[in-house]
């Protein structure tokens, strides 16, 4: 077909006119049946899901099940919806504008060269001077990716709405696992769900808490104020441990080809250690130190507390600390990362149409503040909204926050325990003198009767005699040891202000009934501002729980029946996640290099003779492989003389001799684990 037949989209849009813009039928698909390949598409995968929901769910619960209309005709719609009218009109789009620009393209070069008869030489001699910019289709390939960039992108924003929605309609209710899945959910720190104050039956408030480690981070982050010579050493560190991943693994291939067993990952770790000090070491003095082979002493000093800003008085554009800043602060390595997670968690929001009215960037104190709405006064805010804090830890502001939630710790249970004395004071002057109230005044009564009568004649010490350890509010707190006191949960004491506060109030109810003296009015304000204060403080994260890196702090406030906030925010974590950290790495996982001896001759298959090669039959090679294999015995003690290659490597340890990994590689690991010929 020429570029003449190719058919020309006409400049309308319409959803059933063949090739118009945004038409479900295109003439390059040459007039196929696509309702009825939908809807045999639609009914598969209807039919899977109702028969693994029957497979898997009891009769009774089958029975009792609410579908609203039927289940199956409910997944049919959410499939119809979703995929054909997201994908088909897309990919329509898509095929007809590319065939437009291959139109285009063809046209273009017919009537360059080939209607112009153009000698040959001189089309090559034009495209020579003509340079990269000219004379080539770079231009047409850009356009293509951004074309299936974009589809990909809405395809994939269509599939995550989908998947959300069938979550929650098999779930029936939202939990933690709506929000992050898969390889993320690790960096959860708290996710708490309430209902809300003003409205606990129709609204949610939800808290969710991220945090990201420096080691996780795919560009780092660094404070503003932190010195050119941390940079510096960071920079230099990192060198380091380049250098000697490339030693081992040119120690790991060597290794290999003489047929030896792979290094373990503690034998890695050991010879890593080991080689540190040729590249470093201690001598912080002396300027023929390794540590100086890189950097210089004299240029090390010269950056000596040098950080981010220069007093206008002492700068000199000539000087070489200058100079070096200048070179530091054009690679942006100070405000690289946190301006990467800033513009990611923006656009993000923006793409996702969560928009947002307040937005308070504080650069230099690594902290960005994201609000839906300006106003922050709840009972002005309609019930779906979000606010989104994303801050950067290091482990000297760890320190601090550690040490302001213990002293805030200690006054709640000071201010707790005075209004429990002030109550413990009224009831005991509140009781009679003349009759029972309680349990204590029945034994006070009759204390004297149980000494003769019971005590005497058993010789067991008085109750009041033996020492009371259990104060009958929480259970007994086991000793502490080093593990509970550098990392302080506070479950016991929270628990203990909590049942306190629940004794207080059923205590009042007892001592007043239907009475409301002042008395009582001034203690239960107090009881419910503590109450209060106290919730408030326990739904805020433990800094006790959180490690240096990147914090991302959601609140979300959403109706219970309708949860758009929830399933828009979700999608925009996982989204967030993805591009700003690299997930968490199994060192025992990440540790599988491509072995050598997947490389082989034998590998490129060809039609000659195994006489021809000088080596014996493939039968013959494949039996005496799977009889060294039930055998027991080392591959690697195969030679040439079976027709096999001549080394081959042990299966590695933990895994099954002949199972193929087909599991793909993570993000931001090496992609040496990849390859689908790992084993033999």
């Amino acid at each position: 077909m020429g570029a003449i037949d190719l058919p020309k989209s006409p400049n309308v849009f319409h959803p059933e006119k063949p090739s118009a813009v945004g038409s479900r039928n295109s003439l390059a698909q040459e007039y196929r049946d696509q309702q009825n390949e939908v809807n045999q598409l639609l009914e598969e995968e209807t039919n899977k899901v109702i028969h693994h929901l029957t497979a898997r769910l009891p009769k009774d619960v089958l029975e009792r099940l609410d579908v609203m209309g039927g289940l199956k005709e409910k997944l049919y719609n959410y499939f119809n919806q979703n995929y054909q009218n997201m994908f088909n009109r897309y990919m329509v789009t898509t095929e007809d504008e590319m065939v437009k620009k291959v139109r285009n393209y063809i046209d273009k070069e017919e009537t360059k060269i080939l209607a112009r008869y153009t000698p040959k030489e001189v089309a090559d001699l034009l495209d020579a001077v003509g340079g990269a910019d000219k004379f080539n289709t770079g231009e047409i390939e850009k356009s293509m990716v951004n074309m299936y960039g974009h589809l990909q992108g809405h395809i994939q924003r269509g599939v995550n709405d989908l998947e959300n929605l069938t979550n929650s309609l098999l779930r029936q209710k939202t939990d933690t696992g709506a929000f992050i899945r898969g390889e993320n959910a690790y960096s959860i720190v708290k996710c708490a769900f309430k209902d809300n104050l003003v409205k606990p039956k129709t609204v949610t408030d939800v808290k969710l808490s991220v945090n990201i480690l420096d080691s996780e981070l795919i560009s780092p982050i660094f404070h503003y104020q932190v010195t050119v010579e941390y940079l510096i050493k960071d920079l230099l560190s990192k060198h380091i441990i380049d250098e000697m991943d490339k030693i081992i693994e040119r120690l790991k291939d060597e290794r290999i080809d003489q047929g030896l067993e792979e290094l373990n990952d503690s034998e890695i770790l050991f010879n890593k250690i080991s080689k540190v000090e040729n590249y470093t070491d201690d001598d912080v003095e002396n300027p023929k130190s390794k540590r100086y082979s890189i950097i210089a002493k004299t240029i090390m000093e010269r950056i000596n507390d040098l950080r981010a800003e220069i007093d206008p008085e002492n700068f000199d554009a000539l000087n070489i600390r200058e100079n070096i800043k200048q070179i530091v602060d054009i690679e942006n390595i100070r405000n690289r990362g946190f301006n990467t997670a800033i513009n990611s968690i923006t656009s993000i929001l923006d793409t996702s149409k969560m928009g947002y009215q307040y937005i308070e960037n504080l650069k230099n104190a690594r902290e960005l503040i994201i609000r839906e709405y300006e106003d922050t006064d709840a009972a002005n805010l309609p019930d779906e909204r979000y606010a989104v804090e994303m801050r950067y830890f290091d482990n000297a502001q760890l320190i601090e926050e550690r040490k302001a939630y213990d002293v805030q710790m200690k006054s709640f249970e000071t201010e707790v325990q005075h209004l429990w004395d002030v109550l413990e004071v009224i009831y005991q002057d509140s009781k009679s003198a003349f009759r029972v109230t309680d349990f204590d005044d029945l034994a006070k009564k009759n204390k004297g009767r149980i000494r003769k009568t019971v005590k005497e004649k058993s010789g067991e010490p008085l109750y009041e005699d033996i020492a009371k350890v259990w104060d009958e509010v929480s259970f007994v707190r086991p000793a502490e040891t080093e593990v509970e006191r550098m990392n302080r949960t506070y479950l016991y004491e929270k628990d203990r202000i909590r049942s306190r506060i629940i004794i207080m109030r059923n205590k009042m109810k007892v001592m007043y009934d239907y009475l409301y003296p002042i008395e009582r009015r001034v203690m239960e304000d107090r009881l419910s501002y503590l109450e209060r204060e106290y919730y408030r403080f326990d739904y805020m994260i433990n800094p006790y729980h959180i490690q240096p890196g990147l914090l991302l702090d959601v609140d979300i406030t959403s109706i219970k029946r309708k949860k758009a906030t929830l399933d828009a925010m979700a999608n925009v974590l996982n989204e967030f996640l993805h591009g700003v950290s690299k997930g968490f790495q199994d060192a025992a996982f990440a540790s599988f290099s491509r072995r050598r001896s997947t490389v082989r001759e034998d590998i490129n298959q060809s039609f000659s003779s195994a006489a021809d090669e000088g080596s014996a039959s493939p039968a013959s090679a494949g039996s005496a492989y799977l009889d060294l294999i039930n055998s027991g015995e080392s591959p690697a003690s195969v030679s040439a003389e079976a027709g096999g290659p001549k080394a081959i490597a042990a299966p590695k340890r933990g895994r099954k001799a002949g199972v193929v990994d087909s599991k793909p590689a993570k993000r931001g690991r090496k992609a040496k684990n990849s390859d689908a010929l790992r084993e033999v």
